[in-house]
């Protein structure tokens, strides 16, 4: 009865593989698939060096970055010797429509944060003067967030849109961040941790309402450093920010749209 059985299972095997000759292939099709969307990432880090990137406004990285163990870090504690533009870094290439992969872990009471759009040169002083920034934080513990808090929070467009939520890790853990921005929909968004917080148009009406309600663009207002060029090139360098808090950055990968 056994053997009965048996053969009745594979003959029953073979008539359905036989009534779909297409499976193995469409597995294989779909592996393909799979492959080619991994192949329109491209690493913006090796994992051991900082080949690139450069520091803002040119000049070698600063002793206070290192590499270690596949992971970028910003050691405050390092060389304070700042030049112009501090020792925030660059990439070597600039991005438009992009989505950028990256994750960060923070100390406690840390801040740092994201650029894109970053343009260099003698009259921009510091990367925030062309720069938006996805801001980088300890919300449990730096003054940022008790300040104009959702505005300032990890995951926000900082000082132009809040986050929805605050899906934040706790200083000294990892997060991973989703940066869209894509001028050919006129859609920016920001994705922490698996939840999109952050949506935003990246130029236009709307895009200029929002830097005119920030600090950014309204100077009287904010008693801050005037940036009559933020937020105006469509094209531009991603950057991570020297803002004296260690922090760290690992798997930072990116695909053009």
């Amino acid at each position: 009865m056994k053997k009965l059985v048996s053969v009745l299972c594979l003959s029953f095997g073979l008539i359905s593989c036989q009534g779909n000759p297409n499976k193995k292939k469409n597995i294989e099709s779909q592996k393909v698939k799979t492959s080619n969307v991994t192949e329109e990432w491209t690493s913006l880090f090796d994992g051991k060096t900082f080949n690139g990137w450069h520091q803002y406004n040119g000049g070698s990285i600063g002793m206070e970055w290192a590499v270690e163990k596949g992971i970028m870090v910003f050691n405050p504690e390092g060389n304070r010797d700042y030049g112009d533009g501090g020792r925030n870094i660059v990439t070597d290439n600039e991005f438009t429509n992009f989505i950028l992969s990256i994750e960060w872990k923070v100390s406690e009471a840390g801040n740092s944060g994201i650029f894109w759009g970053v343009k260099e040169g003698k009259e921009f002083g510091e990367p925030y003067l062309t720069g938006p920034e996805i801001q980088i934080l300890d919300n449990e513990r730096h003054p940022d967030a008790l300040e104009n808090p959702k505005y300032h929070q990890a995951g926000a467009l900082y000082d132009m849109v809040q986050p929805t939520s605050d899906v934040c890790n706790p200083a000294g853990e990892w997060n991973h961040v989703l940066l869209t921005v894509d001028h050919n929909s006129n859609k920016g968004s920001v994705v922490l941790n698996g939840t999109e917080i952050v949506t935003f148009a990246v130029h236009g009406p709307e895009w200029d309402s929002l830097i005119k309600a920030s600090k950014f663009g309204n100077k009287e207002a904010s008693n801050y450093e005037e940036a009559p060029k933020f937020g105006t090139f469509r094209t531009g360098k991603i950057g991570l920010q020297d803002h004296e808090d260690q922090v760290s950055f690992r798997n930072i990968k990116i695909k053009e749209l």
